[in-house]
């Protein structure tokens, strides 16, 4: 199968490496955890890369914008839980850290991203 423009993004396997790490952790909790935290940080995670694909094919600038937007809001909310995950003991620090290393690189790149889109826009 052919890859797409979004599938050759630095930022877009950025954040298909930040959610399989996520889904590859999750997957050894247990019950209890997997199905509260787990789901949340699992979705919000997958939710990045696929706003980043949706608005790729889009066909607008303003709709890949809006959707990468969102992948960023997915972001955060990936932050959020995996806050949750180690403040209840689901993650240890080193896999925390692992995963934070991740996020630290792929932040500046979806604003970086935004920019971009925003230059072939030709607004701001």
């Amino acid at each position: 199968m052919e890859r797409t423009n979004f599938e050759k993004l630095d930022v877009y396997k950025l954040s298909e490496a930040l959610a399989d790490d996520i889904w590859n952790v999750v997957a050894k909790w247990e019950y209890f955890a997997k199905d509260t935290v787990g789901k949340q940080i699992v979705r919000a995670a997958d939710s990045v890369e696929a706003n980043i694909a949706e608005g790729s094919g889009r066909g607008s600038h303003q709709d890949n914008r809006r959707f990468v937007r969102m992948a960023r809001g997915s972001l955060y909310e990936t932050i959020h839980w995996l806050r949750r995950a180690y403040k209840r003991e689901l993650l240890s620090k080193q896999q925390t850290q692992n995963i934070r290393a991740i996020i630290s690189e792929l932040s500046p790149k979806l604003n970086a991203y935004v920019r971009s889109i925003q230059e072939r826009m030709g607004t701001s």
